[in-house]
């Protein structure tokens, strides 16, 4: 029995301490019913736990939950063809926005992040504590690390990146409030868009899956501050 209850302790501080090494608070899973999602996020150290469902339920309580469910995940998908998009049994990791030299300051100004409509359902997707990165386009490097301080959301500062022509109104609408979590040498493309996916010739998926994402952290601890 001692030796049961010692294993027991052993395994639960080994469990605390690899969840300490991520310092990811959030990860949006695509589907509730992927085994790899599942392992992903317990090793972020997220709290994973499903409710059982009850027993007593109805069938059509069910069903009913299974369209919902359904439903919002179809949604999601409306504003970006299936390219642009992780397939959906996969986890979100991380996200990439996107800038130039005219638009960097005012991004890290603000310290918000902002993409164009199309994207509002997918950066939806985004939760407090998912690592972020920033590419900037006229000088070809991606920046990071950040992370999300809010959940993504639609103009949630109207003033930032305002159109011109329609006062009010963000010219970059589908945004999240963003913290410098370290911030590192900028990458060049040659190292960092081996990891990505892409599509299109020479375009790449903003979204991440986890495995892209530990490689960007990984990269960017290589580069240094």
């Amino acid at each position: 029995m001692l030796n049961l209850e010692s294993q027991k302790i052993e395994n639960a501080n080994k469990s605390s301490f690899r969840s300490g090494m991520y310092n990811v608070n959030a990860v949006y899973p695509k589907s509730n019913c992927n085994t790899v999602g599942n392992m992903a996020m317990s090793k972020y150290g997220v709290n994973n736990q499903v409710k059982e469902p009850n027993s007593n339920s109805s069938s059509n309580s069910n069903n009913s939950n299974d369209n919902n469910n359904v439903s919002a995940t179809d949604k999601r998908f409306k504003t970006l063809p299936a390219a642009e998009t992780l397939p959906r049994n996969e986890v979100l990791g991380g996200y990439i926005f996107v800038c130039n030299n005219d638009t960097m300051q005012e991004d890290l100004k603000r310290q918000l992040f902002g993409l164009p409509p199309r994207y509002r359902d997918s950066v939806r997707a985004i939760t407090p504590g998912l690592p972020l990165f920033l590419y900037n386009y006229t000088t070809h490097q991606l920046h990071g690390i950040f992370e999300a301080t809010s959940f993504g959301g639609s103009n949630i500062d109207p003033t930032a990146w305002e159109d011109k022509k329609c006062k009010g109104e963000s010219r970059f609408p589908a945004q999240v409030r963003i913290r410098v979590r370290k911030l590192c040498k900028p990458l060049e493309e040659d190292a960092f868009r081996p990891v990505l996916h892409h599509y299109d010739g020479p375009k790449f998926r903003l979204e991440l899956s986890v495995p892209e994402t530990l490689d960007l952290l990984d990269l960017c601890e290589q580069a240094g501050v």
